[in-house]
């Protein structure tokens, strides 16, 4: 099953690799491909993951298009930054 995502604030590879370990920590998900430019997440998996995924998402600061405003939009943005910097220094590429 395949589930695109459309989600807010990646800027870069530090943001993808973030990404990319939370997500694949996801039972029954098979892969995940980040595309930074397009800003979508292309993710395999098992069974439907997408809440699960939505969930880990929000809580690494990116969340799906369209779903806050405000200051909620805010938070999701400073949280985004620690994410991509614990990416870049993990970043095994």
């Amino acid at each position: 099953m395949d589930i695109v995502i459309s989600v807010e604030n990646i800027k870069c590879s530090g943001c993808a690799n973030s990404i990319r370990q939370r997500l694949t920590k996801i039972p029954h998900l098979l892969s995940v491909e980040v595309d930074i430019k397009g800003e979508s997440i292309l993710i395999t998996a098992e069974h439907d993951v997408r809440t699960q995924a939505i969930e880990a998402l929000n809580a690494l600061g990116y969340p799906e298009k369209g779903s806050q405003g405000g200051l909620q939009a805010l938070g999701s943005k400073a949280t985004s930054f620690v994410s991509c910097a614990l990416g870049k220094i993990t970043d095994k590429s």
